[in-house]
């Protein structure tokens, strides 16, 4: 789901703010409704963290399903602005700590004992969740995290449009390059990839046939194929056939349905929007092949419920997440067919959301099972932001791909080498 569209902050955004826990400071709660979410529970108290989403009617959602709960009265900080990553993570080192927050798998996570285990709770089910949802949130055979839901991010483009300019749909990033140059009018951009690129800098590594990190937790994306990748994006960048600057970024949907652009990278919450502005004048793609060793690749971003493991009442925490994220499945299909479209983690679930059984949200779906990749756990913020920079100086600045790679593995390494030794 995606952030308000009056910030510049991505609820997919690709940077962690695990590192955030490392600064010291204080918060008081924060957030645009700190108030009780309705509960009529007794005795114990809760508090859950969400970031405020752009689409309607999610936060009165969350708070509904919280009030429904009887065994306690949880209570929702919905947290608005651009700064939920640091306000999160500034506030679990208070007293004011959540019981129960979104996020992403983190090992930091893990290793700070900041997130509690859930296997307990988890375990009973655990086959009935997507195999690579469980694997992501699983340290040594413990799991850490359930996943809520799984947003897919791939190409929306103009029928339209392409069979204007006799433009086919895309396979390789030569044929993207070719067909942004061929899309591109005095009103028109060909292609938008977002106003830092940075949302498609995984995508760059696994449709150039290489990974974030290998099963050894050694570096896996410096390979030829990357560095001819960041090349080919920086004669894209410079082409003047890419939306740069756009009044909101890739997670909204304004640019293609308001005719800034033909192609625009964005995620399948942002479908019905999309649908509804433009019909079925409306179609997806996987991002496209680089190089020789190519393969056609879909990024799986989605977000996670944890448990403080340092709160006050873990075993209250895991008891009412267990109830929301696990046993009430209506609210699970709910929140994740309501509000824009996302793919249910759960197997059961997904097999019955009728509204992604058909035309292009079933699509959505197969290119998902087809390409998709999702997050590895140990590829933490650190290591995206260090790929981030990659991004800033060797596409959208002329720096040395080679040489931007070179010291951003560097950066990886030191990482990589606390984390694991």
């Amino acid at each position: 789901m995606s952030a308000l569209s009056n910030n510049n902050w991505s609820r997919r955004s690709l940077f962690r703010a695990a590192a955030g826990m490392a600064a010291a400071g204080t918060l008081a709660a924060c957030g645009s409704n700190n108030g009780r979410g309705g509960g009529s529970g007794s005795g114990t108290q809760l508090t859950q963290y969400f970031h405020a989403y752009g689409e309607a009617g999610t936060e009165q959602a969350l708070k509904r399903y919280a009030a429904a709960y009887k065994k306690a009265d949880v209570s929702t900080n919905w947290i608005t602005g651009n700064n939920f990553e640091s306000a999160l993570f500034a506030s679990l080192l208070t007293k004011k700590a959540p019981d129960v927050f979104e996020f992403h798998p983190q090992l930091q996570l893990v290793k700070s004992g900041q997130v509690a285990d859930l296997s307990d709770i988890i375990d009973p089910v655990k086959d009935d969740f997507n195999p690579n949802d469980i694997n992501s949130h699983t340290v040594d055979g413990k799991i850490y995290g359930i996943r809520m839901i799984d947003d897919p991010q791939f190409f929306y483009y103009r029928k339209s449009m392409l069979e204007k300019a006799k433009v086919e749909v895309p396979t390789t990033l030569d044929e993207l390059i070719e067909a942004a140059a061929k899309l591109t009018t005095s009103k028109v951009k060909g292609v938008f990839l977002g106003n830092d690129f940075s949302a498609i800098q995984n995508p760059i590594i696994w449709s150039a046939g290489a990974d974030t990190i290998n099963d050894k937790n050694e570096i896996a994306y410096h390979t030829d194929g990357v560095v001819g990748g960041l090349k080919q994006l920086r004669q894209l960048f410079t082409s003047g056939n890419v939306l740069l600057d756009a009044p909101t970024d890739f997670w909204d949907p304004s640019s293609l349905n308001q005719g800034l652009c033909a192609i625009q990278w964005g995620g399948m919450w942002s479908m019905p929007a999309m649908q509804q502005a433009l019909g079925d004048d409306l179609g997806i793609f996987p991002f496209p092949k680089i190089g020789s060793a190519g393969k056609l690749s879909v990024y799986n971003g989605g977000w996670s419920i944890f448990v403080n493991a340092k709160g006050k009442n873990v075993d209250a925490a895991k008891e009412y997440v267990k109830w929301l994220w696990i046993d009430q499945k209506q609210y699970q299909e709910d929140w994740a067919t309501s509000y824009g479209f996302h793919i249910p983690p759960r197997t059961s679930i997904a097999g019955g959301a009728t509204k992604l059984k058909s035309g292009l949200a079933a699509e959505g779906v197969k290119l998902f099972t087809d390409y998709g990749h999702f997050d590895n756990i140990a590829y933490d913020q650190t290591m995206q932001t260090a790929f981030a920079d990659v991004i800033a100086s060797s596409v959208r600045k002329s720096g040395n791909p080679e040489a931007a790679l070179d010291t951003c593995d560097k950066k990886v390494n030191v990482e990589l080498k606390k984390l694991f030794g």
